[in-house]
């Protein structure tokens, strides 16, 4: 897993997210985005943000579960995850997700390879999602997991989710065009 802190975290994170494009041993032919969170809940908006941000870039071969509009949460992740494996059987999962850490921790983004475990930080059991796992540490944990992701800053899930769309975005392209021009849609 890789922590990677505020400044210049989308370029760092698009460099790692294509390295990790590039060296996957399996062939896939589109990427799925599972966006994961509630809108309700500030500290959880994260996954939605992002997957809103994603969905309207108009990107070939990609497709994008979990927005503002129609998120993915405790009570249609499942259901989520085998429409992903009945209609994208030959893709990469990338999951998105709001998560809380450390206080040390807190504002950095994560990266790695395999599945993501949504629920955890509020001790739900949830299924496994994702080859590869995209984290924001929206606040620190603690005895009121639940009450911290409510009183989160708004203005911390977004930076957060600007950054990871901007990393996406960054090794999307390269990946899928060799380029790495962004233009970001507002």
């Amino acid at each position: 897993m890789y922590y990677i802190e505020n400044n210049g975290a989308g370029i760092k994170l698009g460099a790692i997210l294509f390295d990790f494009l590039s060296s996957y041993e399996e062939n896939f032919r589109e990427l799925v985005f599972v966006c994961i969170g509630s809108d309700r809940i500030t500290g959880d908006s994260l996954g939605p943000l992002v997957g809103h941000s994603l969905s309207r870039q108009g990107l070939s071969s990609a497709y994008v579960y979990g927005t503002l509009s129609n998120p993915v949460h405790a009570l249609n992740l499942r259901e989520t995850i085998e429409e992903i494996n009945l209609r994208h059987p030959d893709s990469l999962v990338i999951a998105v997700d709001a998560s809380l850490g450390t206080r040390k921790h807190t504002g950095c983004l994560t990266i790695s390879r395999g599945a993501l475990e949504p629920g955890l930080g509020v001790k739900k059991k949830l299924p496994p999602v994702g080859d590869i796992s995209i984290t924001g540490i929206v606040n620190s944990a603690g005895n009121f997991d639940h009450f911290n992701l409510q009183t989160t800053k708004l203005s911390t899930v977004v930076r957060m989710a600007d950054a990871i769309v901007f990393g996406i975005l960054l090794a999307y392209r390269r990946y899928f065009y060799g380029t790495a021009r962004i233009s970001v849609q507002t």
